[in-house]
């Protein structure tokens, strides 16, 4: 505290000109409004009051604090990269986001119009890492690379925000593979396997990240997504280096559900939560050429492929699956046991059969052994057949899958497949649902439910017209 002798001492050096305080000698803060008509002994205590509550309010109020910023200069800026001279205690990483640490120069990634910026700008740290929005606040929202929202319902509202450079789990934290990830696709779940360590009870969360797409198909696609009521996070990024961000960031965002015993980048152990994260990067070939740069670099670090061809479209198979290209590395190990009893052989009978099927356009002599195996790829290949966005529940796929490759559909017209195989599962959805749920809940085909299944199938087909 300021003492009042300390004022007034203050006061009285101060000169004393007709009673006035002089603004130009205290300075604004000392308001001298009413100092014309006072006394000279009455001016000296008020004077040594009021000076002594502005000096301790000023006192009291001064900030000592030093703002120390590490600034650096632009050397050079296009294609959203920027070369800055200066920063030279800058992190990896750092926003904007810096990638080249080199001796005398910095490379940052400028997130957003970089036109904006030009050579010789002075630029200062951040100091923080590049990091995005996560949490269940973001489920059935689009938000762009950085986490910004773009759907027009406002901001996303999470507390939680998460690194998008953080390091994978190593291999002491994970087990093998032992659990598949549904797709509910026929194709895909009977043929191909997905690893995922999804405990059934919980749900699965999607992350779609739209790179380099156009906004109307991204419109459209968010739109069928709440039509099925899908919780679905979306992202996409117009700039190349939010392009760049964009698999980070929504990695980042599924690894928060990771975190939370939900998905993991890979099968994790009980002590990490058990849970997993399933990324299915896609990517578009130039001609159908698998070897080239970038599909051969993404094959090299996945567990499979399941290529796509444009032929097998035009020709009505869809999906159109190349089984021949398209590899599992993780074996039958990501596959129920029941769609292993099931689809064990049928990937070999329809690599037999397109084998076959090149060199029968060309004879026509052909043993029986040869014409059964024709005549059975043929309508495999129509079971496989599946309508967009109309997903397969696992045990209503057995049950079809079973009718197929224990040849109980060999003597059906192949144009009758289709039909068929919606009148049989309408049938044993509403008559048969007690084994479909045993089949669930079993993960296997029993000897009981093998005979129970076996039955239904042969009275269905023989009381099939078509």
């Amino acid at each position: 505290m300021l003492s009042v002798r300390v004022a007034a001492a203050v006061a009285r050096a101060l000169p004393r000109q007709a009673g006035l305080v002089s603004r130009n000698a205290l300075g604004s803060s000392f308001i001298a409004a009413r100092n014309l008509h006072a006394s000279h002994t009455h001016l000296q205590k008020t004077g040594a009051a009021e000076m002594s509550s502005i000096l301790e309010e000023r006192i009291l109020g001064a900030d000592t604090s030093v703002d120390l910023e590490e600034t650096g200069r632009v050397l050079s800026i296009g294609d959203g990269i920027a070369r800055v001279h200066g920063l030279w205690n800058v992190q990896a990483e750092e926003m904007g986001m810096s990638l080249n640490l080199e001796p005398d120069n910095v490379g940052v990634v400028v997130f957003g119009n970089d036109k904006l910026i030009k050579e010789g700008d002075i630029v200062k740290r951040t100091g923080a890492i590049v990091d995005v929005p996560v949490g269940e606040e973001l489920l059935g929202r689009v938000v762009d690379a950085l986490g910004n929202s773009t759907d027009g319902k406002g901001p996303v509202g999470s507390k939680t925000r998460r690194q998008v450079g953080l390091k994978a789990p190593g291999i002491i934290p994970r087990i093998s593979v032992r659990e598949p990830m549904q797709t509910g696709i026929k194709a895909v779940d009977s043929l191909k396997r997905f690893n995922d360590g999804t405990d059934k009870k919980k749900k699965l969360y999607c992350i779609y990240v739209a790179i380099g797409q156009e906004r109307s198909t991204i419109a459209q696609l968010v739109k069928r997504l709440y039509r099925c009521r899908c919780h679905e996070v979306h992202y996409c990024g117009d700039a190349a280096s939010l392009q760049y961000l964009a698999p980070y960031s929504g990695c980042s965002m599924g690894e928060y559900f990771r975190d939370n015993g939900k998905h993991r980048a890979a099968k994790m152990n009980d002590a990490f939560g058990g849970g997993s994260l399933t990324a299915l990067p896609v990517i578009e070939t130039q001609a159908g050429d698998v070897s080239a740069y970038i599909p051969t670099n993404v094959i090299s670090i996945t567990d499979g492929q399941i290529f796509l061809e444009t032929e097998l479209f035009y020709k009505g198979i869809c999906p159109a699956i190349n089984v021949g290209l398209s590899v599992s590395r993780v074996g039958s190990a990501a596959q129920t046991r029941a769609m292993k009893q099931v689809a064990g052989t049928m990937k070999l009978e329809l690599a037999q059969y397109r084998e076959v099927a090149a060199f029968a356009q060309f004879g026509s002599d052909l043993d029986a052994a040869t014409q059964k195996l024709l005549s059975r790829g043929v309508r495999l290949t129509e079971l496989l057949k599946q309508g967009q966005y109309s997903p397969m529940a696992i045990e209503e796929q057995v049950a079809v899958i079973y009718a197929g490759v224990k040849g109980y559909l060999d003597k059906l017209e192949p144009s009758k497949i289709t039909k068929f195989e919606n009148a049989f599962l309408s049938y044993v959805v509403s008559q048969h649902q007690s084994l479909l749920s045993t089949i669930k809940a079993d993960g296997k085909l029993s000897e009981e439910s093998d005979a129970k299944l076996k039955e239904i199938v042969t009275n269905f087909v023989a009381g099939f017209e078509g």
